[in-house]
């Protein structure tokens, strides 16, 4: 599990094909320290096994699920990334629980700067939106952030200077791809409403609440 708060941008020193999927060096200073051999990290949002760990680098495999589901499979050697090491009992949770398990591909759309700050646009494919809530939380390359303005096929979030200093927003372009993990209790929200708890229960419906005294 992690928080989405970005602890380091790092860079991919290589990447070398290994049948459908890949391994990947990034070198880093920070998210290596502690980290050992089997630990997991974020890299842009997706959640890998650290291997090879030293003092400047790391490196991980990505499978051919991990590379068709986010955008891995598009980085190079040189490319920024976002890392977060998971999250311990004892890691403050200033964002909100994210998996690292990528929903779906997005698409940076646009920035305006305002002076210090950002508003940035990202395009949603149909499949995550009725997860999508204004004012909710969704992590967009790893990175948690609140939805500031929502629309039919794109989002708005605010970003603050350090934000956009320490993580890859600054490096996107329009039409850039970047990986989308919605909310997990939106998802079990739906799961609930739509199948019912542990016990099978009926599905939530109007009749339902009106039972339980909610007008």
């Amino acid at each position: 599990m992690f928080t989405g708060i970005i602890e380091e941008l790092g860079r991919v020193r290589s990447l070398e094909r290994r049948g459908e999927g890949v391994r990947m060096t990034v070198e880093a200073r920070v998210v290596t320290g502690g980290t050992r051999e089997g630990d997991s990290v974020a890299v842009n949002g997706v959640c890998l096994t650290a291997l090879d760990v030293r003092a400047d680098s790391f490196a991980a495999d990505g499978s051919r699920e991990t590379l068709q589901r986010s955008t891995l499979g598009q980085l190079r050697a040189g490319s920024p990334v976002n890392l977060e090491r998971a999250a311990t009992p004892s890691t403050r949770l200033g964002g909100h629980i994210v998996q690292g398990h990528v929903d779906a591909p997005g698409r940076f759309l646009s920035a305006d700067d305002h002076g210090g700050s950002w508003t940035a646009r990202v395009g949603f494919p149909a499949g995550v939106a009725r997860y999508l809530v204004f004012k909710g939380s969704v992590a967009v390359e790893g990175i948690s952030l609140t939805i500031a303005a929502l629309h039919e096929e794109h989002f708005e979030v605010a970003v603050i200077p350090k934000t956009w200093a320490v993580t890859n927003l600054s490096h996107l372009r329009p039409g850039d791809p970047v990986n989308l993990e919605v909310d997990i209790i939106a998802k079990y929200v739906e799961r609930i409403l739509t199948h019912g708890g542990a016990r099978a229960e009926p599905a939530l419906t109007v009749e339902k609440l009106t039972e339980l005294g909610y007008k």
